[in-house]
């Protein structure tokens, strides 16, 4: 799949739930691998705030992200639509630290980002692929989600309010297709008991009941009914039947569980990478959904920082000894690699087939044979040659010469019966003959060295 922005600019206006400042909102078309960021245009130098799970610094009714002392507040609302809609590159522009909340719920965001469309970008879609459970949970509350392995994305809410007004709800995303038609038009929602010590609080300034559903979970005294008719702006408020207050009417009758889906997807989305797999949500929050998306980004950070890169060693190689003796100087028993196995304008892979017949296992080490670490980084480096002798029509007549070398890490040991493999990538462009670049050994399905590299190519005297 390839990466997705919008084709053109929107803009949405409306207030913040909490602060009811008025906001104008825009989406902006954002280039590949720029992910979701929002962008204070009300301050100096207008400050960018990116979607992640690192800038949580609270979740009270919300999710609220800060870097350096810049503030975004809600921001789950507007993310689980660009998740829903697959859209992977926006730009948010707000003047007020809070999107506007429109009715609760993410309805009004998806009508305006479908109405300019959306565009394929040339970048490739990054995608983490669930291999194994990943869980977080909340000990205090008992409030848990788990994702485990599925071919696709697919979110499950379980909630359990205590409350005979509500009970036990459950809602399903089984397709992000499905997330317009089935959860996307979900509102926030709220208990009176909640709503009492919002209000104290001074919060939800911008709150009216065409934004909130108010779950009636204890008799109102004349007291909180004077207080609720006076902060949503209405002369009569009664409790209808069904325990709602005033008469709004339900999309669908498990619309709190809906809403609480909406909020997983909003919140995961701050790990700032798709996901191949199913969340399975137990009494979800934003506590516990950021938490969770903190833990997953960590891994997913983890997983990429140790990724060993799979090559077929059973297929036909770039260039076999005979090509590489044809490019490089070296001669054995010097000459440290046996294939290569891919070459581009950035990068090289190589290949070395380690055996007990190398010459520098009789004295390393008698009894105990180990491949030294300096030959290792010497096969790295004959490696990179192949790279930076290909910028050249006539390889055979230059020598490679090393400049410097720093960072060196030896990670395991390499033993005879191993397969090494080299993977070297250019840091900088070659210029000058100059080749500076990041090497990478492995083995075993294990990095075993990795070195920062630079070397010369000069022409035979």
């Amino acid at each position: 799949m390839k990466q997705r922005t919008i084709k053109k600019e929107v803009i949405l206006k409306g207030v913040g739930l909490h602060t009811g400042a008025e906001v104008t909102m825009k989406f902006v078309p954002a280039p590949e691998n720029h992910g979701y960021a929002f962008k204070r245009v009300d301050l100096e130098g207008e400050p960018i705030i990116e979607a992640d799970a690192k800038y949580v610094i609270n979740t009270q009714r919300g999710t609220n992200l800060e870097k350096r002392g810049v503030k975004i507040q809600t921001s789950e609302h507007v993310l689980a639509a660009f998740v829903g809609l697959e859209i992977d590159n926006v730009l948010i522009e707000l003047d007020a630290p809070e999107p506007p909340i429109m009715d609760g719920s993410s309805k009004y965001f998806v009508e305006a980002l479908e109405k300019v469309g959306v565009v394929e970008q040339d970048a490739e879609r990054e995608e983490y692929i669930v291999k194994d459970v990943i869980s977080y949970k909340d000990e205090a509350t008992g409030s848990e989600i788990t994702v485990i392995p599925s071919d696709t994305y697919q979110v499950t809410t379980m909630v359990d309010f205590g409350t005979k007004v509500l009970g036990t709800q459950n809602a399903t995303l089984e397709r992000l297709s499905d997330f317009k038609e089935e959860i996307s038009e979900a509102r926030t929602f709220s208990f009176l008991h909640e709503l009492e010590m919002l209000l104290d609080s001074g919060l939800i300034k911008g709150g009216d009941l065409n934004n909130a559903i108010v779950y009636v979970d204890k008799e109102i005294s004349e007291e909180t009914m004077r207080k609720l008719e006076s902060a949503f702006d209405k002369k009569k408020l009664s409790v209808k039947a069904n325990g709602i207050l005033d008469n709004l009417t339900l999309h669908q009758p498990n619309e709190a569980a809906r809403h609480k889906l909406l909020d997983v997807i909003g919140d995961v989305a701050l790990a700032g990478i798709r996901i191949r797999g199913k969340i399975i949500a137990n009494k979800p929050g934003h506590f516990v959904n950021t938490q969770f998306a903190k833990k997953l980004s960590n891994i997913i950070k983890l997983e990429k920082r140790n990724k060993i890169p799979q090559y077929d060693l059973n297929q036909p190689p770039l260039m076999d000894i005979h090509q590489i003796m044809e490019v490089l100087p070296h001669r054995p028993p010097f000459l440290l690699i046996d294939r290569i196995l891919e070459l581009s304008d950035t990068h090289v892979v190589g290949m070395k087939n380690v055996t007990m017949n190398e010459n520098f296992f009789i004295g390393h080490f008698p009894g105990a044979p180990v491949m030294p670490g300096v030959l290792q980084v010497e096969a790295m480096a004959q490696t990179g040659g192949i790279l930076v002798l290909s910028t050249v029509p006539d390889p055979e007549n230059y020598l490679t010469f090393f400049m410097k070398m720093d960072n060196v890490k030896f990670k395991q040991k390499v033993l005879p019966g191993d397969t090494l493999t080299f993977h070297c990538s250019l840091i900088t462009p070659i210029r000058r003959g100059i080749c500076h670049m990041q090497a990478y050994a492995y083995a075993n399905n294990k990095l075993v060295c990795e070195a920062e590299l630079m070397a010369q190519i000069a022409k035979k005297k």
